[in-house]
């Protein structure tokens, strides 16, 4: 690593800023990074958008940064408007057409620009394609009808010309002018929509060097990816678990956040993923602005936080390549102290497993369910799974039905002991829309938690049994976010089934818990309308005390029972805190 110890903070330039800037402009920029922050590298982009810097303006750039001790590596995005003289196409937020020979060619003298100035370079994530003009319509349906797709989809015909067009156009040209090129595809934020667009993690790893990740949240509202702020960690440990080793880093921005704690959010869940790099998007947007100085700040907070913290670990969530399915319900439940780490591959091996209806894609998932949860291992799938594999096999495994019907709850139930009428009954803040999962009696259990409506009790957490393990459905509410209207009782219920290490959250929603395998654990609290200051439980077995790896202070225990020992903590809303377990 450079300045930091842990990570390398890097900056992306845009091509409008290498065309624009002059040296003492670019030296006078600096001087405001350099009063906040230590740079190790900048990535400088020599095209965006139809803006095409010179060589000349572009080492002029790479000059300035390398005399204040600045790596440089080149960058690319792939927009572009309609040339002049040219067709127009309707394409999403200009993104290339793949099948036109003009941005074919200029994609081509673009990576042969940045091979020629640099030794390595990165393709911003506008390198997907949304076109249907009438060619890539034709090259579609020429592709599907000779592999046998009979839908008219776009999905697996772009992933095919995507690969193709990297190939031709960005590795050969680029390898054949500086062979030690190294070229790094990053992949978007937005990853249960990959597929549509052109972009296929599983094949892509294998053809460029490194890849990297985008970790920006924003606004989950106001923004059209709604994306939960969880992902700034999960989305970085997936596709680490899909190329371990070859993850270059995570990417965050400022642009659409509700406040600055939203943009620092960003950052600090980036860092507990443990990343190489940390790049900040972008120097023109971030010049003079009161993000640099306050990230800066946090900077070495977060570098002393990582010095402790081993790799992330937590209960692994199957999501396979190219699938979709309960979009982002793994962050979801994350950003309420669930410790989630996404998987692309099967999780054979894990204790615990959580399993989505994007796990479905998988159409052996059934069988491979069966056979790990008979061999003794635990499996939670969401009641999204339950939907989309009954008919496929799961019936073999639990007598829960759906038959399509919602309910609105707004009381909750959780089990209390094994003994008759034994619950912990109390009200939630809101109503919440569920699925209804029927089951038959005695032969699932479905008290575990339960929703009340009327006259009506219906499961929320129910438990089979099967061979020597177990499988434990957990109803998703109807939209996700609701997860946090569920009562702390039955949240911590839940939790206790997710505990990794031994560890499980006891506390208000809106708290996240990132676990590691040191016997290390971070606990961040959200900032959002309605979130709190508050005090919660920590579980964890075989427990003597903890160390707040922030002051070196020793926490005793509230009690310790049957093994597990209970720990009191603070949670301040907007700050982050690690603690070390000791046995």
């Amino acid at each position: 690593m450079g300045n930091y110890r842990n990570f390398d903070l890097v900056v992306y330039f845009t091509a409008h800023g290498v065309t624009d800037t002059s040296k003492e402009q670019l030296q006078k920029d600096l001087v405001f990074f350099k009063q906040h922050m230590r740079l190790d590298k900048v990535y400088l982009e020599p095209y965006r958008d139809g803006n095409f810097a010179t060589e000349e303006q572009l080492r002029m750039c790479k000059q300035v940064f390398e005399a204040n001790g600045i790596k440089t590596d080149g960058g690319i995005t792939t927009s572009m408007p309609t040339p002049e003289g040219h067709e127009k196409k309707q394409r999403m937020f200009n993104t290339f057409c793949y099948n036109d020979a003009f941005m074919l060619d200029t994609l081509q003298k673009v990576c042969e620009l940045n091979a020629k100035v640099f030794d390595a370079f990165i393709l911003d994530d506008f390198y997907f394609t949304n076109c249907t003009c009438e060619t890539c319509r034709a090259e579609r349906d020429k592709y599907n009808e000779a592999n046998g797709i009979t839908d008219g989809s776009w999905q697996a015909y772009r992933c095919h010309r995507m690969y193709e067009v990297s190939e031709a156009y960005v590795i050969a040209p680029a390898k054949k002018i500086n062979p030690q090129c190294k070229i790094t595809i990053k992949f978007p934020n937005w990853m249960e929509s990959y597929q549509e667009t052109g972009y296929d993690p599983l094949t892509q790893k294998e053809i460029f060097d490194l890849i990297y990740t985008g970790t920006e949240t924003r606004d989950p509202v106001n923004t059209d990816q709604h994306l939960p702020r969880y992902l700034s960690f999960s989305l970085m440990r997936y596709l680490e678990a899909m190329a371990p080793g070859r993850n270059g880093g995570g990417w965050f921005d400022p642009y659409d956040c509700r406040s600055l704690d939203y943009y620092l959010e960003q950052a600090y869940l980036t860092a507990f993923s443990k990343p190489r790099e940390m790049m900040m998007f972008c120097f023109q947007s971030l010049v003079d602005s009161v993000n640099v100085p306050t990230l800066g700040f946090q900077l070495d907070k977060l570098d002393a936080l990582l010095d402790n913290l081993g790799t992330p670990v937590g209960v692994p969530c199957y999501i396979p390549n190219a699938s979709q399915g309960e979009d982002n319900v793994q962050d979801f439940l994350g950003m309420h102290g669930f410790p989630i780490t996404p998987t692309p591959w099967f999780p054979g091996n894990a204790p615990v497993a959580l399993f989505t209806a994007s796990s479905a894609y998988d159409t052996d998932v059934v069988d491979k369910l069966e056979s790990y949860v008979a061999s003794g291992h635990k499996a939670i799938v969401t009641s999204g799974f339950v939907h989309a594999t009954l008919g496929r096999g799961l019936e073999r495994i639990t007598s829960i039905r759906d038959r399509g019907r919602v309910a609105s709850v707004k009381e909750y139930a959780a089990e209390a002991s094994l003994f008759w009428n034994r619950w912990e009954r109390e009200s939630g803040k809101a109503s919440v829309s569920i699925p209804v999962l029927e089951f038959r009696n005695n032969a699932t259990w479905g008290a575990i938690c339960k929703g009340i409506a009327e006259e009506e009790a219906y499961t929320l957490f129910a438990r089979d049994t099967y061979g020597k393990g177990q499988m434990y459905t957990l109803v998703v509410p109807e939209s996700f976010s609701s997860l946090k209207y569920y009562p702390n009782t039955i949240l911590t219920r839940m939790r206790k089934e997710f505990a990794v290490n031994g560890i499980y959250f006891d506390g208000n929603p809106m708290i996240s818990l990132f676990v590691y395998d040191n016997d290390t654990f971070v606990v961040y609290p959200y900032m959002d309308n309605g979130t709190y200051d508050s005090d919660f439980l920590i579980h964890i077995e075989n427990a003597k005390s903890l160390v707040d790896q922030g002051n070196g202070r020793t926490i005793e225990p509230l009690y310790t029972r049957n093994n597990e020992a209970v720990f009191c903590l603070r949670a301040s809303v907007g700050r982050f805190a690690s603690y070390k377990v000791v046995r």
